[in-house]
């Protein structure tokens, strides 16, 4: 009984050490780094509100997503606060022509809409309702949803519609709790308004995904490889890629309906703004070698589609004299 419990404590004891080490320093990159994919499986998101945040100018970054990099499939969330900075009034214009230019070069989107959508703060409701009572701000989202639908459903080149943006996790942002119900009857509504399919998201390392593969007709999950993990610092997942299709075979997901909605291709920014990091810090969780592992990583999920995250940034590094990041990613568009 001794020789057993001194082994027990010696197996706990390795497989600790061997956890720390793959969380915490093993690259857990794909074992062999090509980049050679299948046709159109790779899309991008574009923030117009994150682009001016770093100082750019939305309408070069978003032509240069068009013509230089040559993106064929673009998530747009349009921004509630960015629509009806005033109570009743909307102005669609900025998201007109983005779609306008898009539809141009046979661009297929996704529009992203909602209360809770990509980018911090991740809920964006406008000042004039955003220190309201969650149910008020409820009420007028499910008007805000009707507008947007209705002045965008006729554009052919809008493929899906997602609706919210990881709406059930709970401890990322700076919104409310996710509330399955409230989703439902936002989910209702647009089916109601069009008959386009809904993508609904979750995080592919921290939720189950039962409830978000019931409500939406494809799923799509975010695909994060090193993360800030407070007291202990960067980690990094030692996760396989065939965990994700594990995942979403445990939930009946098919194959067809599975989407990386958010592939990690910028640093992971603990705290403060992304612009302010040292070439130091954010080499921590994102730099050239990385970056390549991470794609390959998606390619070797073979998911039906993957949406890249971090264009914005790739620009502002092209912009500020690091070109690598950019030429990579022409080719993979």
């Amino acid at each position: 009984m001794k020789i057993f419990l001194k082994i027990l404590i010696a197996l706990i004891i390795v497989l600790l050490i061997w956890g720390f080490y793959s969380f915490k320093f093993a690259k857990n990159y794909p074992e062999n780094i090509d980049l050679i994919h299948k046709e159109d499986y790779f899309g991008l998101t574009f923030s117009k509100k994150f682009t001016e945040e770093l100082g750019l100018e939305w309408k070069s970054l978003y032509a240069a997503i068009l013509d230089e990099l040559n993106a064929k499939y673009v998530r747009i969330p349009i921004y509630w606060n960015d629509i009806e900075k005033t109570k009743g009034e909307f102005n669609f214009t900025d998201y007109d022509y983005i779609f306008d230019e898009g539809k141009k070069r046979d661009v297929k989107f996704i529009a992203n809409i909602g209360w809770r959508l990509p980018r911090w703060p991740e809920c964006h409701a406008p000042k004039w309702i955003e220190n309201t009572e969650t149910s008020l701000i409820q009420e007028q989202t499910l008007i805000m949803l009707e507008k947007v639908v209705n002045h965008y459903k006729d554009r052919e080149e809008i493929i899906y519609w997602q609706v919210e943006n990881e709406p059930l996790l709970d401890f990322f942002g700076k919104c409310p709790n996710g509330d399955y119900e409230f989703l439902k009857k936002e989910v209702e509504l647009v089916r109601k308004l069009d008959d386009r399919k809904i993508i609904i998201t979750a995080s592919g390392e921290l939720a189950t995904w039962d409830r978000e593969a019931k409500l939406g007709d494809i799923f799509g999950t975010t695909v994060y490889r090193v993360v800030w993990a407070g007291w202990f610092g960067y980690s990094r997942y030692p996760l396989p890629a065939s965990f994700y299709n594990w995942k979403a075979n445990m939930y009946d997901i098919p194959r067809e309906n599975r989407m990386i909605m958010e592939l990690q291709l910028e640093p992971w920014t603990p705290d403060g703004r992304i612009i302010d990091m040292e070439p130091e810090e954010f080499n921590k969780s994102m730099n050239i070698d990385q970056f390549k592992a991470n794609i390959q990583y998606a390619i070797d999920m073979d998911f039906k589609q993957a949406y890249v995250w971090g264009v914005e940034w790739w620009y502002w590094q092209y912009k500020y004299g690091n070109e690598e990041y950019w030429e990579i990613a022409k080719g993979i568009f």
